[in-house]
């Protein structure tokens, strides 16, 4: 490999004994012994892949660990019904039967997990959510099943706690009534269950931040740019001075995308902003007022919401 490199010689003493170790990726010189380059590995593949078929024959792994199956992937399966087109009537039976009997040998973990992943996969698609959140809540739904927490619970409550437990985890802005209305599960019992499971596995999950509302409100109530940028900044202020201590996160965005509405003649109403917001108008109404009354930064702009109101 040392003679494709673009050393011909030691730079150092001009000599032309070079040579490359394998194991540690180096070309040195034998004679002063400089090393010329280290890390050579070729990690590439050494063979080229032309279609599908020559590829996944030449391959030495195969699909990766995934906790979106109920045996990570490391099992087998009886067929699949794409199989049943090329099967006769006879042989058709007999898949079938097989396909029973594996269900039947399956433990009880993996029969629960099998139901709850389908679930997981359902509500991960409803509330269009990236694959690595699916992936966190099945690997934190199975640690909960390994440890027994399952027991003498709803799998679908636990799948809800622990869905809006992993919301929280990666501050994704998804509200407890919208991880309510996708699985079906009132809302007290999806918190309790969340906080049941946060407690048992050690989640922790700090505040919501009102910062991840205003972009995804301000989308959905189509306001322009700089009208978010403005409810941002708003946000912001108010975290510092701590206005928003012990206030909800989704009324606070509301109330500041209601003052940066008004500021830049974008105006909608409140009973529109609560409805984006899932909040109550006089929540609306009451975060408005309290951060044009604390808020001195916006100094002419709330003078002229003031007059306008």
């Amino acid at each position: 490999m040392a003679k494709d490199l673009q050393y011909k010689k030691c730079p150092e003493c001009a000599a032309e004994n070079l040579t490359w170790n394998k194991d540690k990726g180096e070309v040195a010189c034998k004679t002063c012994g400089l090393v010329l380059d280290d890390k050579l590995f070729d990690f590439g593949q050494e063979w080229r892949e032309f279609d599908s078929d020559s590829g996944q024959s030449q391959r030495r792994t195969g699909a990766p660990l995934t906790y979106t199956q109920e045996d990570r992937g490391l099992g087998t399966e009886v067929g699949t019904k794409a199989d049943l087109y090329k099967l006769s009537k006879k042989d058709k039976d007999r898949f079938y039967r097989l396909r029973l009997w594996q269900r039947r040998v399956s433990t009880a973990i993996e029969s629960n997990l099998r139901l709850a992943l389908s679930e997981i996969k359902r509500i991960v698609s409803v509330l269009t959510l990236p694959s690595y959140v699916e992936e966190e809540i099945a690997r934190i739904y199975t640690e909960a099943v390994q440890r027994g927490l399952v027991r003498g619970h709803s799998t679908e409550a636990v799948v809800a706690g622990v869905v809006y437990a992993v919301l929280r985890m990666y501050d994704i802005p998804r509200t407890l009534n919208e991880v309510s209305d996708v699985t079906g599960i009132d809302k007290k019992k999806v918190a309790k269950n969340f906080k049941y499971v946060s407690r048992n596995l050690n989640i922790r999950t700090l505040p919501i931040d009102p910062l991840n509302y205003v972009s995804r409100f301000a989308s959905e109530l189509q306001l322009r740019a700089h009208t978010q940028s403005k409810a941002l900044d708003i946000v912001q202020i108010a975290m510092k001075e701590e206005i928003t201590s012990g206030r909800s996160p989704k009324g606070i965005a509301a109330g500041a995308l209601y003052i940066a509405s008004r500021i830049h003649n974008e105006k909608r109403t409140q009973a529109e902003i609560a409805k984006v917001a899932d909040v109550t108008e006089v929540t609306v109404r009451n975060s408005y007022k309290e951060l044009i009354e604390n808020l001195d930064f916006l100094s002419d702009e709330i003078e002229q919401i003031k007059a306008d109101a």
